[in-house]
């Protein structure tokens, strides 16, 4: 690959910063238009990232780069891409437009500020994919704390300070407890003698397999404080509901689409192959954490009133789903938990556009003070029911795929079911039966928000009837006024999420076949360890769909 090519990362992560710095700078009439250029030129630069990715080769780095920046320290500015992250990166480079657009009337003040720290926050985001340097992923991962606690503390709702600062204490706080495990697996390597002082990213997973049980386990548990805040797992969630409610719409799309994914790509690249024998040992017990928080999110779910924050704890149970299926450590879990990556920060950032859409108008998220206003706004009525669909797991919709593989992988992975369908692991049945049950719950508190919001005799808030300021008269005397309906502008943003909805739940295979390498790479690691701590047992063996992982990482290691 030419030394060009391999300057794109660096092209995606540099026009952020240097958009951000020309919105500052400009006058506050040319914010919207300059962030909504900076946004496509990014997305035209991850689209030619795209056309020159061999999706064949996920596994291996593509658009590798490295400069040093202190090398007596071991620190490089080092990136490139594998597929899963590769992914993430297109989600991420898609989802910025459609939040800038989405704020052309949503934020109607300070429109440097609000710009240049939304468009500053996509380049930190992509370099927590793009890293290949610990140190490198680390101040990305770091560094979008600031504009998001910007963003919801500027132009959030009323209780946005308690928000912002909850938001930003349990996530620093996190941080730096998986720093110091990170910190602790690059002492170890050093002391070793394994490589020289660096902070390569797979130099360190390499040294890392080399610890003991009980070692693995001590970063294992700093990690998870870590990135699970991030996630959110339960019971470190709490901060979640009330950030999402308090952001502005685009701070929400944004904190659902991508900075979630921040946790759970963190826990993939980092937790898997570096501890994988504390994975294996602990797995039931992150599982039960995890169905735990399907179960409490739903629960908590069916009581909201607020539909925002209803959509806000649905990502805690949703995200239970994705890390159950990730420590289900198969084949059928590890790709139906990227895929629910991709997938819910399609569905559920537009649900987020669609409640923001509704905000603006009646300036409430209360079902008791808005109902059936599919007679009002049918288009909108639309796009909420799709939506919805998706989030609950419909099939022949996106959300559907991700959720049931997940599942299938948390049945599959039991080492009692090697021979007769199973994989090596230490779920089973139980776990996928219990966490089915979220999703019963799920379809009945979502599909109650559809029933009492947009079903039903039209009941509107007082003082937002036909004849107030979202009538025809007042859009057409002003550009930026709202229709009662979705405007052009509005369905020009909901219709290419709706498209990638139906796209990935139609046609789920091209993109499931990209991810099956990099993450057979990933999760060999941890199926060598179970099979390891079960080879006394002669008649048992690897999952088929793992055995060109489990060599690769055997050959990478100079095994046999």
């Amino acid at each position: 690959m030419s030394t060009l090519v391999s300057l794109y990362p660096l092209l995606a992560m540099a026009l952020p910063i240097v958009g951000a710095i020309i919105i500052a700078l400009r006058p506050a009439e040319r914010a919207h238009r300059t962030a909504m250029g900076v946004s496509i030129g990014v997305l035209l630069v991850v689209f030619l990232m795209t056309t020159r990715f061999d999706w064949g080769s996920g596994a291996t780095y593509q658009f590798a780069n490295s400069f040093a920046v202190l090398p007596e320290m071991g620190v490089h500015l080092s990136y490139g891409v594998g597929a899963v992250a590769m992914w993430l990166v297109i989600l991420t480079a898609f989802l910025q437009p459609i939040c800038v657009k989405a704020s052309k009337t949503a934020v109607t003040e300070d429109h440097r500020s609000f710009y240049a720290w939304l468009t500053a926050l996509q380049a930190p985001m992509l370099g927590v994919f793009f890293a290949r340097d610990l140190v490198f992923f680390y101040t990305c991962f770091e560094f979008t704390l600031v504009p998001m606690y910007v963003l919801i503390s500027l132009f959030g709702s009323t209780n946005r300070k308690r928000a912002a600062t909850k938001f930003f204490l349990y996530t620093f706080t996190g941080s730096i407890i998986a720093l110091a495990g990170l910190i602790y697996v690059a002492h170890v390597a050093t002391k070793q003698g394994t490589i020289p002082w660096n902070f390569d990213i797979d130099a360190l997973a390499a040294a890392a397999r080399g610890m003991s049980l009980s070692e693995q386990s001590w970063v294992l548990l700093a990690l998870m404080c870590g990135f699970a805040v991030k996630v959110p797992l339960f019971p470190v969630h709490t901060w979640l509901p009330l950030a999402h409610t308090e952001a502005p719409t685009a701070g929400s799309v944004v904190l659902a689409g991508v900075l979630l994914k921040l946790g759970t790509y963190a826990i993939y690249r980092f937790v898997l192959p570096f501890v994988p024998l504390a994975v294996v040992e602990y797995a039931p017990l992150i599982a039960t954490i995890c169905i735990v928080g399907i179960l409490y999110g739903g629960l908590i779910c069916w009581v909201q009133r607020d539909v925002k924050k209803l959509v806000a704890y649905s990502s805690v149970a949703h995200l239970g789903f994705c890390m159950l299926g990730m420590f289900a450590l198969n084949m059928m879990g590890g790709v139906g938990s990227v895929l629910y990556m991709i997938n819910h920060g399609l569905s559920t950032g537009a649900l987020f556009l669609c409640i923001g859409m509704i905000y603006e108008r009646y300036h409430t998220r209360s079902m008791q003070e808005m109902e059936g206003l599919a007679k009002a706004m049918p288009v909108w009525a639309f796009f909420m029911v799709f939506f919805t669909m998706a989030s609950v797991g419909l099939p022949g919709l996106n959300g559907f795929v991700s959720e049931v593989m997940c599942l299938l992988g948390a049945f599959q992975s039991g080492a009692n079911g090697i021979g007769r369908g199973g994989t090596l692991g230490n779920l089973g049945p139980w776990y996928a039966a219990i966490a089915g049950s979220g999703m019963i719950i799920a379809a009945v508190y979502l599909l109650y928000m559809v029933g009492k919001v947009v079903f039903g005799p039209l009941r509107e808030p007082g003082g937002h009837g036909h004849h107030q300021d979202h009538g025809r008269d007042a859009h057409a005397t002003d550009p930026n006024a709202l229709p009662r309906d979705l405007s052009r502008r509005e369905i020009g943003v909901l219709a290419p999420l709706a498209l990638a909805c139906i796209v990935l739940g139609v046609f789920p295979t091209p993109v499931i076949r990209t991810l099956e390498p990099s993450v057979a790479a990933v999760i060999s690691h941890s199926q060598i360890a179970a099979k390891n701590a079960i080879s006394a047992r002669p008649d048992d063996s690897l999952d088929d769909s793992l055995i060109v992982g489990v060599a690769r990482a055997e050959s990478a290691e100079g095994r046999p």
